[in-house]
């Protein structure tokens, strides 16, 4: 029998998509803990039930065929806060590398999970897969599905990136961003906005797509700079693009900026890189 957990960070309250989801589990033959979490402690708890038998090198890593998990989300910032905990829990510190792990990787695969889209929804569509969207396609997907693994950037805050950041985007602010080796904008010229795509439909501005060519299973992030240039009387908008394993961005002043979603100020240097296939989701 197949053990599920579905976990809700909906404030305590199990909506109907939940119920159903659960009910199509059931149906499907599942056992199934149905769970709310809203603390950190709460969704360490959850985590800490995908862990795998004890290592040699006492270091804690996700079991390989554990409980499923389901996550229950209408927005990707509560998907990513589940695998920000999985990071947490699973990443092993640098002075215990494993020598196990890949050598592109600072962590082991986390477990696939299932995603149950709220309030209509769309999340982590792939080009060629979309994304189920009704409890009982859900609950086949988690019992019956594949995984797909994504790429995951991690940052030096200690927190994740599932889908993509946009920083700025209302009044221009400076700072030096790069990719790699490549510098996309200096410190002393003036930033419209700047994405850090791991999704083609993450940003705009003003109607134009910023990353249009990201992929989530490529092994890179895209970065977008939107620059406004001066060309005779008129200013428009000029983007710098580049794709790379790696992107700081310092800027000069405190600017506002989104990640999946969740707001946020940047006051000093931020760095993502990517994390090739580290986490996934579960699919037809």
């Amino acid at each position: 029998m197949h053990q599920v957990v579905l976990l809700t960070l909906d404030d305590g309250c199990l909506r109907t998509p939940v119920l159903a989801c659960r009910d199509a589990l059931v149906a499907e033959g599942a056992e199934v803990s149905t769970i709310i979490a809203t603390s950190d402690a709460e969704l360490d708890e959850v985590v800490a039930r995908l862990d795998g038998p004890p290592r040699p090198d006492g270091l804690t890593w996700p079991a390989q065929a554990g409980p499923r998990l389901v996550v229950a989300a209408a927005a990707a910032g509560q998907v990513r806060a589940v695998v920000r905990r999985m990071v947490r829990r699973y990443a092993s510190p640098p002075s215990r590398r494993p020598p196990d792990l890949a050598p592109d990787r600072t962590l082991p695969d986390l477990p696939p999970i299932g995603v149950l889209p709220l309030y209509g929804a769309r999340l982590f569509d792939l080009p060629t897969d979309p994304a189920p969207t009704d409890p009982a396609e859900v609950a086949k997907a988690v019992l019956h599905g594949r995984p797909v693994r994504l790429d995951l950037l991690r940052n030096d805050a200690g927190s994740v990136t599932l889908e993509g950041a946009l920083i700025g985007g209302s009044t221009p602010w400076s700072a030096r961003i790069e990719v790699d080796d490549a510098v996309l904008a200096s410190s002393d010229e003036p930033v419209a906005a700047c994405a850090i795509g791991n999704g083609d439909r993450y940003a705009t501005l003003d109607g134009l797509p910023l990353v249009p060519g990201a992929d989530p299973t490529d092994g890179v992030l895209n970065v977008a700079v939107a620059v406004p240039v001066r060309h005779r009387r008129q200013v428009r908008i000029e983007v710098r693009r580049a794709c790379g394993r790696a992107v700081s961005v310092t800027p000069a002043a405190e600017v506002p900026f989104e990640d999946d979603g969740v707001a946020g100020t940047l006051d000093r240097k931020r760095s993502w890189w990517i994390e090739r296939g580290a986490w996934a989701v579960l699919r037809p």
